[in-house]
């Protein structure tokens, strides 16, 4: 009966056991579902994410275009294509052998420089992002802002400066002949700015209020005939249809590769940037080395066409967003607008004002002129910034947009340089209460834990920095390392010393015993020696 009631028992256990792994395996199998349900939910969340993802509108820039215009007016002055009438002895401007040559300038930088953003997003060139902070980037924007303002600043008063190039040109062309102009263009024109300036503060939709003004001042200008009696510069000839694919004039490439660069860094930029907004917007991410292949390609392939550099549009991209476009769809409907404006609208704004044009491009301006509030938020922020953003407007107003680039870019590794090599350094206290350790001298609240200093560096330890970290460790905690090296020196002779004195008293310890062994046995020598003499004895009894 024993043995029955413990083999009931083991098969009672044993079925226990398999019921418990059968709710194991039940259980495990509950879990794999719901990771998978899980996993199912995650993706179709991603796939939804991937489908409102806004495609930003390509286009012209401001900054994209006063860089591609001061490269053509550098490259093809006035003066070049100004001959003498032989009638009566005035100089007569070329004006379509200049505008010819100017699209060939034009399509070559766009082309050497489609080129240099597909060679550099092909050697996955698109961490050179992370250099480009914002500071840096809103900084040059205001910087270029301001050249645009200033290469615009003839149309508006009807003057016709000296045209300067290289450092300082902006410095230089501000002041010249400005004194020629007559005061009532100089009032009329700063009147008609203020207006367009308050009418498009006032009104929300600045962009049918620009719309209107174009179509006014075409009205006023072509009836009231300003180009023929009042001799007011206007558009001029509007070729009519698109052009023929050719190819860009090799030759001029040496002369224009680092504006070219300079164009390719800049709107890859701003491309990158307002992907960035859009993608922290919507909740997506963008791919900078493959947004710069796409955008190298766009201005490759343009150029054929005798098309100039572009990037993304700010205005059009948030026109796009803000009606719900999220496809390439949107991109084409717009692409559409514009080639039925080219193919046949062109004619009727070719007596459009210049100085309209140049009203309507500082209106537009206004938000890169916003951008001058940063410097009172970086002076509370971040110093460092705040220098970021000074330096590089100062270097582009300057140097212009090609040296002014790059000094900045160089500048701002400088600042990240100096930022590892000067980290902030704190010691650490524990907010009574929670499990929150903060600076001490930040933080009153924050008290040490007695027996230990929490020590905490803004940054890694490498050779540059190791030993500003050993001072400051030093300075923050009141440790003195010298002392500390030189008792340890100390503790260490010392214990050296013990060692040496040990090691002499193991070895005077070894040839004592030695000395004893040698006696031992010199006795036995001897009994055995008496032994024998008995032995001896015994038998000569």
């Amino acid at each position: 009966r024993r043995r029955q009631r413990e083999e009931e028992r083991e098969r009672d256990r044993k079925r226990e056991e398999e019921t418990e792994r059968g709710g194991d395996r039940e259980r495990r199998r509950k879990r794999m579902r719901e990771r998978e349900r899980r996993r199912q939910r995650r993706i179709k969340r991603e796939k939804e994410r991937e489908s409102d993802c806004v495609c930003f509108s390509s286009g012209t820039f401001a900054v994209i275009s006063i860089m591609i215009g001061s490269v053509t007016e550098k490259l093809a002055p006035d003066s070049d294509f100004t001959f003498l009438n032989g009638t009566n002895g005035t100089a007569v401007l070329d004006v379509t052998a200049r505008d010819a040559y100017r699209v060939q300038i034009a399509a070559s930088t766009t082309v050497l420089s489609g080129l240099f953003q597909v060679l550099l997003g092909m050697v996955r060139f698109g961490f050179v992002v992370t250099y480009l902070s914002e500071p840096l980037v809103r900084g040059y924007t205001t910087g270029a802002a301001t050249h645009v303002v200033v290469s615009q600043l003839k149309y508006i008063f009807g003057i016709h400066p000296a045209r300067f190039s290289g450092p300082l040109s902006q410095v230089y062309v501000i002041p010249t002949r400005a004194y020629n102009s007559r005061c009532f263009v100089v009032v009329s024109m700063a009147i008609y700015v203020c207006v367009c300036v308050c009418v498009c503060l006032c009104v929300c939709v600045c962009v049918c209020v620009c719309v209107l003004q174009i179509v006014a001042a075409t009205l006023i200008s072509y009836y009231g005939n300003l180009n023929s009696q009042y001799d007011v510069a206007v558009v001029g000839e509007i070729p009519r249809g698109l052009k023929s694919p050719s190819l860009p004039d090799v030759s001029l490439w040496g002369t224009v590769v680092g504006d070219a660069f300079a164009v390719a860094i800049v709107g890859y930029a701003i491309n990158i940037s307002l992907g960035k907004t859009f993608g922290l917007k919507h909740g997506y991410k963008v791919d900078s080395n493959q947004e710069l292949v796409a955008l190298g390609l766009s201005n490759t392939v343009g150029g054929f066409f005798q098309c100039y550099s572009v990037t993304s549009s700010m205005s059009r991209s948030l026109i796009q967003e803000s009606t719900g476009g999220k496809t390439q769809v949107a991109g084409v409907v717009s692409s559409v607008i514009v080639l039925i404006t080219v193919l046949q609208l062109g004619t009727l704004f070719e007596e459009l004002p210049k100085a309209v044009l140049s009203c309507i491009v500082f209106v537009n301006l206004k938000g890169m002129f916003k951008q001058y509030l940063d410097i009172p938020a970086l002076w509370k922020s971040n110093t460092v910034d705040l220098l970021v953003w000074l330096v590089t407007l100062v270097c582009t107003i300057l140097l212009n947009l090609d040296l002014g680039l790059a000094a900045s870019i160089t500048f701002s590794l400088l600042t990240v340089i100096f930022r590892t090599q000067l980290p902030r350094y704190s010691i650490l206290g524990r907010v009574p209460g929670t499990e929150l350790y903060l600076d001490t001298d930040t933080y009153k609240e924050a008290k040490a834990i007695p027996g230990i200093t929490i020590f905490r560096s803004s940054t890694t330890v490498y050779y540059t920095n190791a030993e500003l970290y050993l001072d400051a460790l030093q300075k923050k905690s009141g440790i003195d390392i010298g002392k500390l090296l030189t008792r340890k020196k100390k503790r260490d002779a010392k214990q050296k010393r013990q060692d040496k004195k040990a090691k002499n008293e193991a070895k005077k310890q070894v040839r004592h015993t030695h000395t004893h062994t040698h006696t031992h046995t010199h006795t036995h020598t001897h009994t055995h020696t008496h032994t024998h003499t008995h032995t001896h004895t015994h038998t000569h009894t």
